[in-house]
C-alpha cells in the first residue's frame, strides 16, 4: 500500500516475494511429496504444485491439492505455483510461493516499494483489469458458497478510470528509527512499524502533508509516544483532504494535553502547508489500540473542513466519519438510488445510517426518510448534515433498527423501501426478522463483505424476497475489498 524512505531494501523484498521466483528458507527436495498419497498426509516443508483457481476474500490465491483448499499469498488466478507448505490443517493448507511455473498475464510489478510488507494493499501486483474480474468472481463465489445461488444477476463492476490516489484520509502511527522519526503502518500480524512515504493510493496532497508534518515535529524535537514505556507525546498523524473543497486538516493525536512549543509548531506547520484550513490536537492518554481519545482541541483555524458529495455538503470535524473514496462513493450512492426506485411518494428507512449520507442522498426523491443509528455522535452529525443541506424530509433517530422498526409498525408506519449499510459482520438476526415482518417492497443492501452479504440474502430470499440484481463497486482499488449494492424485491409486490 505504501512507500518507504528506504526504498531499495523494500523493493528487493517485494520482488522476491511476488515475481517469478521466491527462494525458500530451507531447501526441500521436490520429490518428497511423491510419497504422500492424500492431502491429509502432507506436512509443513513439503512442496506441492497447485493451479490457482481464484482469489480469496483476503486477496490470496486459492487452489486445490487433492480436493483440499490451498491458500497461497501473492499467487494469482490461472498461475501454476510450486509452493512450500506452511500449515496443514484439517480443512485447508497454507503455503508460500517457491516458484511460479506458469505466470499470469495479469501479473505486474507493484509500484509501491513496501507492497507485501505494510499490509494495506493485497493485489497491487495484479493488473487493474484483473482486479475487477477477480473481485467480481469473489462476489459470485460468495453467493454460490454461502447462499447456494449459482445464477445471480451481476451487473458489471463499477471501477475507477484512475485507480490510484483516491483516498482522502491518512492515519499513520509515529515511531523512531536510527535515521529519525517515521510515520507508517504496522506490518501484518506484528508490532513492527513500516515507514511510509508517497503512498500511491493516497491523494498526493495527503502524502505531502504527512511528510511535512513529520518534518516539523522532528525539527522542533517534539517527542514521539513510546507504547512500551508509556512515555513521549505524539502518537499519530491524521490528515484529511477535501477533494472538492481543496481544504486540508491536520490532527495530531497526543498522549497528553501538554503540547510544548505550541505557537512555534502552528507557525511552522502553516509555513510548510499554506493550504491548511485546520490544525487540531486530539488527546488519547490510554495505552490502547484505539487511535482517538474523547477530547479534541483546535490549535489553529476552523473547527472542521468542508467536503461535497454531489450537491450535498458536509462539515468534517477531526473525528467525523466520511467515506474514504469520494469519487466511488458517488457511484455507490447512485446505485442505491437506482435500486430504491423512488418516485417521490415513498417512505424510506435508512438503517445503520451513520452520519446520514445515504438517507440524505435519497431524500430529494422520497416522500420521507427516517434514519436509524445506534451511535449518538453519528445521529447528531446526521441531523446537522440534514439541516445544513436543507433536507427537511429527513429525520434521524438514535436506537436499534430491530427495535424501532416493529415499534413504528405498531404505530402504523410501514416503509416502502429499507436501505441497510451494516458493518462487515452483516445484519443483526433480529433486524432480518424485523424486515421480514415489515415486508417493504424493496430492500436495498449495501455491503463491504460478500460473505456476510450472501448469508443475509439467503435469509431474506428464504423469507419471501427475490434478488433482482447485484452491483459490485470497486471502492478500494489495489486491495481485496469490494463493495456491493443488492436490490431485493418482495415477491408479492408490484413495481
Amino acid at each position: 500500500m505504501k512507500n518507504s524512505k528506504n526504498s531499495q531494501p523494500h523493493q528487493a523484498s517485494h520482488k522476491s516475494k511476488y515475481k517469478n521466483t521466491v527462494p525458500p528458507q530451507r531447501k526441500k527436495p521436490d520429490s518428497r511429496i511423491s510419497n504422500r498419497n492424500t492431502a491429509e498426509e502432507v506436512a509443513p516443508g513439503d512442496v506441492i504444485v497447485v493451479t490457482i483457481k481464484r482469489l480469496g476474500i483476503n486477496g490470496e490465491g486459492v487452489g486445490y491439492y487433492r480436493r483440499k483448499a490451498v491458500f497461497i499469498e501473492g499467487a494469482l488466478p490461472d498461475e501454476v505455483i510450486k509452493a512450500e507448505i506452511i500449515r496443514a490443517e484439517t480443512k485447508y493448507i497454507s503455503a508460500k510461493i517457491k516458484d511460479i511455473e506458469k505466470r499470469s498475464p495479469h501479473r505486474i510489478d507493484a509500484p509501491c516499494p513496501v507492497f507485501g510488507i505494510c499490509g494495506g494493499c493485497q493485489i497491487q501486483h495484479l493488473s487493474y483489469e484483473g482486479q475487477l474480474a477477480s473481485k467480481t468472481d469473489i462476489v459470485r463465489e460468495a453467493f454460490s458458497r454461502y447462499a447456494g445461488m449459482q445464477e445471480v444477476r451481476m451487473k458489471p463492476m463499477l471501477g475507477m478510470e484512475h485507480p490510484w490516489g483516491y483516498r482522502n484520509k491518512a492515519q499513520l502511527q509515529l515511531g523512531m528509527q536510527e535515521e529519525g522519526m517515521i510515520a507508517g503502518l504496522y506490518a501484518a500480524d506484528s508490532h513492527r512499524l513500516i515507514d511510509i512515504t508517497g503512498c500511491p493510493i493516497q491523494h498526493p496532497k495527503i502524502n505531502e502533508a504527512v511528510d511535512r508534518t513529520r518534518n516539523v515535529l522532528q525539527h522542533l524535537n517534539i517527542p514521539v509516544y513510546r507504547e512500551k514505556s508509556n512515555l513521549g507525546l505524539v502518537r499519530t498523524i491524521v490528515v484529511r483532504w477535501g477533494f472538492q473543497s481543496g481544504q486540508l486538516q491536520v490532527t495530531l493525536v497526543t498522549a497528553s494535553d501538554k503540547l510544548p512549543q505550541r505557537e512555534q509548531l502552528v507557525k511552522e506547520l502553516r509555513l510548510a502547508m499554506p493550504e491548511l484550513t485546520s490544525i487540531a490536537m486530539n488527546v488519547n492518554p490510554k495505552n490502547t489500540s484505539l487511535v482517538f481519545g474523547h477530547k479534541t482541541f483546535i490549535l489553529w483555524g476552523e473547527d472542521s473542513i468542508r467536503e461535497s458529495l454531489g450537491d450535498l455538503e458536509f462539515t468534517l470535524s477531526p473525528r467525523a466519519f466520511f467515506q474514504l473514496n469520494p469519487l466511488q462513493t458517488v457511484k455507490l450512492y447512485e446505485a442505491v438510488r437506482n435500486a430504491a426506485g423512488l418516485t417521490g411518494r415513498e417512505k424510506v428507512v435508512d438503517a445503520y445510517c451513520g452520519t446520514g449520507t445515504i438517507g440524505l442522498w435519497l431524500a430529494p426523491y422520497a416522500r420521507e426518510v427516517r434514519g436509524i443509528e445506534s451511535i449518538p455522535e453519528a445521529v447528531r452529525d446526521a441531523k446537522e448534515n440534514a439541516a445544513h443541506n436543507g433536507r427537511a424530509n429527513a429525520t434521524f433517530y438514535e436506537g436499534l433498527a430491530e427495535e424501532l422498526l416493529p415499534r413504528w409498525a405498531k404505530a402504523g408506519y410501514s416503509p416502502d423501501v429499507i436501505v441497510a449499510d451494516p458493518p462487515r459482520t452483516g445484519l443483526d438476526p433480529r433486524f432480518l426478522e424485523a424486515v421480514l415482518r415489515t415486508k417493504p417492497k424493496r430492500f436495498v443492501y449495501v455491503s463491504c463483505n460478500p460473505s456476510t452479504l450472501a448469508k443475509d440474502c439467503k435469509v431474506l430470499t428464504d423469507g419471501g424476497y427475490k434478488i433482482d440484481w447485484v452491483q459490485p463497486v470497486d471502492m478500494f482499488p489495489q486491495t481485496s475489498h469490494v463493495e456491493c449494492t443488492v436490490l431485493l424485491k418482495w415477491k408479492g409486490a408490484s413495481d
